[in-house]
């Protein structure tokens, strides 16, 4: 909670802060890399600060943490923080960075505002970034100690078994652990952090969810290749497709991510569109594997059958559930409309709900973003609702009412 002194003081200076913290963040990290250059290399994803997602969601997470410290003081911080401490948690980030972090980005904050950040403003803020930055290092703490590793310590190597071509973009590759220990047990719809060493010899970390059900002998990750909108393609999908072979071995982190099934009996709601699809397969892979009776609508949307990667699969796992509804969207269906697909985008409005249902949502995020304001609208409450952004979370700060769990 916020100090009583603090209080005023953020509340006067927030539109100021949020007018300029695009040109803070991003003075940021040129002063951070400047100074720690292994962190580009080695630790951020190089295409999202190329493109300057990363400034734009550590920008909305900032404003978003301290809007929430004046409107809703009474709100635990760590809920909406949690999905940012997964993704800290399956790099390997620990609570010495946050010192580093804080030096630089309050050296940003007084260059780009200059007089304005007298030192009770500095202190107001600083006791903003101290809250922030002790609650995700709290979090992480927890997320290390039920993963059983050390703060940080957590990729593990991991031979390729096997590898199989999805779709054009899509491979997926079956994982064992090196050392022919049994892989570690996660929760459907989690994800590993993998990391590949490039040609130039940067060490670049992605996350790829999980998909397949807990208590395999092998994880399954499911990897797109990134085409990039007018820019690089992805680096590590493009290196993974041309390059991971079955007998190579990965570097891959302990299983982590806030979007997972939860245990009960209750109606549930799986959305996906595009790759975001993948999380789902693992959540309906366990539904089918412990004998799950839950009623089920899964909804999935993509650009056509060839793009929906694990589409045979994700079929005959609905056809194994005793009470399931299966709705398929396919921008260019082709002809005829395989499974009684729908043509054209995914519309909410056909599907019918069923009260006390709990929704888990994956894909593009203006997609997430429509069909939560869909659910809202319809009388889902927003804790009910859960989402999973592949990226950095450019949503954060943007929705409408509560966070999302």
């Amino acid at each position: 909670m916020l100090s009583e002194q603090s209080v005023p003081v953020i509340r006067a200076t927030l539109p100021a802060v949020g007018a300029a913290i695009d040109d803070i963040t991003r003075l940021f990290y040129r002063k951070l890399f400047a100074a720690h250059p292994e962190l580009l290399t080695d630790l951020f994803n190089r295409g999202n600060q190329a493109n300057g997602e990363q400034q734009r969601a550590l920008a909305g997470s900032i404003a978003a943490f301290a809007g929430m410290l004046l409107e809703r003081p009474a709100d635990r911080p760590d809920a909406l923080l949690s999905r940012i401490a997964h993704k800290h948690a399956s790099l390997g980030i620990t609570a010495d960075q946050y010192k580093i972090v804080h030096r630089h980005l309050f050296e940003a904050i007084a260059e780009v505002l200059g007089d304005a950040v007298t030192p009770e403003v500095g202190a107001a803020w600083d006791e903003v970034y101290w809250l922030m930055a002790n609650a995700l290092i709290a979090v992480e703490a927890r997320l290390y100690q039920e993963a059983e590793v050390a703060a940080g310590d957590v990729r593990r190597p991991m031979e390729i078994v096997a590898r199989h071509e999805e779709t054009p973009d899509a491979v997926s590759f079956l994982l064992r652990p090196a050392d022919g220990s049994p892989p570690r047990p996660f929760r459907p719809g989690q994800y590993v952090s993998v990391r590949t060493e490039l040609p130039d010899g940067a060490r670049q970390i992605r996350q790829y969810s999980l998909s397949t059900a807990p208590g395999r002998p092998e994880w399954r990750i499911t990897v797109k290749r990134v085409r990039g909108a007018g820019g690089p393609d992805g680096e590590v999908s493009s290196w993974l497709h041309a390059q991971a072979r079955t007998g190579d071995v990965l570097t891959v982190s302990a299983p982590f991510g806030d979007l997972s099934l939860e245990q009960g009996d209750g109606p549930l709601l799986l959305v996906s569109a595009g790759i975001g699809g993948t999380p789902m397969v693992s959540m309906l892979d366990h539904l089918v594997t412990t004998g799950s009776t839950r009623p089920v609508t899964v909804l999935h949307a993509d650009r056509t059958p060839a793009d929906h990667a694990h589409r045979a699969e994700q079929l005959a796992l609905v056809r194994a559930l005793p009470d399931v509804r299966l709705h398929l969207f396919y921008e260019e269906p082709g002809d005829p409309a395989p499974e009684s697909a729908t043509a054209g985008r995914a519309d909410l409005g056909a599907v019918e709900l069923t009260p006390g249902l709990t929704a888990y949502l994956c894909g593009p995020v203006p997609f997430m973003r429509a069909v939560r304001g869909d659910l809202l609208r319809r009388g889902v409450p927003a804790e009910a609702i859960h989402y999973e952004v592949f990226g950095p979370d450019l949503w954060l700060g943007q929705q409408e009412g509560p966070a999302a769990a």
